[in-house]
C-alpha cells in the first residue's frame, strides 16, 4: 500500500455456499483523508465488501489493504485502528447513552485516564447531555444515529467505516450528519467510506464507486460519472447516470 491510500482493494471477490457471488472481481483505492461513498442498491454488494474491510468477513479471492494491513491475514489489526458503524443499530438499547459511552470505552481499550475526556466529547458531539440516562431504546431513530457515531470515533480511529449511516433518518438529520462528517474529515484527518443507497448523498463524497450487482459500473467524482453516463443530457443526476449504466450493464 503506498502512504497516500488508506484503502486499496484489487480484484476482490466474495462468494457464499450455493455459488451465489456477492462481490465480483472489484478494484478500488481510497485516499487518506478522503470522504469515499460506495453506492447501489440495496442487495448489490456494498454492505459485503465493507465488511471486508473491516475484518468482519473473509474475501474469497482477490487483494486488500486497509491502514497498511492485509485483508486476509491481518483482520485483528485492522478491528484496532478503524471506526465502524453498521446499517443496523449496533448499540444497546437497554442502556443508556452514558452506559453505552462506557462500554465502548472498555471494548475500544481507550486509557482509564481518558474517559471522562472521551465520554464528554460524546455527549456534546451527539448533543445528548440532556437525555445521558434515558434508555438508548427511548431515543428518535436520529439521536440513536448520532450516538452510534460517535461511540465509533471514542478511540480516535484512522478510519471510519458507515454502513447505511442514514438509513431511516429524516432529511435534516441526514443533512447534520453529513456536515459532521466533513468536519471531521477536514479537522481530523480521518478517512471515510460510506455506504448508501441515496444517490444524492454522493455531492458529499469527493469520489464514488457505482456497485451493481456486485460489480463495480462506474467509479471517479460524482460530476464525472455524471458527464460520462449521460453526455446528452446536462441535467442529469446521478439518478439518471446509475440508470444509464445499470441498463447499459
Amino acid at each position: 500500500m503506498s502512504e497516500q491510500h488508506a484503502i486499496v482493494v484489487e480484484d476482490l471477490v466474495k462468494r457464499f455456499p450455493g455459488g451465489f457471488v456477492a462481490v465480483d472481481k472489484i478494484s478500488f483505492s481510497v485516499a487518506r483523508g478522503e470522504i469515499f461513498g460506495f453506492l447501489g442498491p440495496n442487495g448489490a454488494g456494498k454492505s459485503t465488501t465493507i465488511r471486508m474491510l473491516c475484518g468482519l468477513l473473509t474475501p474469497t479471492s482477490g487483494k486488500g489493504t486497509v491502514a497498511g494491513f492485509d485483508i486476509f491475514t491481518q483482520a485483528e489489526e485492522i478491528k484496532k485502528v478503524i471506526g465502524y458503524m453498521s446499517q443496523k443499530f449496533s448499540l444497546y438499547e437497554d442502556l443508556t447513552p452514558m452506559e453505552n459511552i462506557r462500554l465502548y470505552l472498555g471494548i475500544y481499550e481507550v486509557p482509564r485516564k481518558r474517559w471522562q475526556e472521551r465520554m464528554d466529547w460524546a455527549l456534546e458531539v451527539s448533543n445528548l447531555q440532556d437525555i445521558r440516562h434515558r434508555f438508548t431504546r427511548e431515543l428518535p431513530m436520529g439521536w440513536r444515529q448520532r450516538l452510534a457515531l460517535s461511540c465509533a470515533l471514542l478511540h480516535e480511529p484512522r478510519l471510519l467505516f458507515l454502513d447505511e449511516p442514514t438509513s431511516g433518518v429524516d432529511p435534516i438529520t441526514r443533512r447534520r450528519f453529513w456536515l459532521f462528517i466533513a468536519e471531521i474529515a477536514q479537522q481530523k484527518g480521518v478517512t471515510v467510506l460510506v455506504t448508501t443507497h441515496y444517490m444524492d448523498e454522493a455531492k458529499n463524497c469527493e469520489r464514488i464507486v457505482l456497485i451493481s450487482q456486485g460489480v463495480i459500473v462506474a467509479q471517479g467524482s460524482p460530476q464525472e460519472i455524471i458527464t460520462q453516463a449521460c453526455p446528452a443530457n446536462p441535467a442529469a443526476d446521478l439518478n439518471d447516470a446509475f440508470i444509464a449504466l445499470a441498463q447499459r450493464r
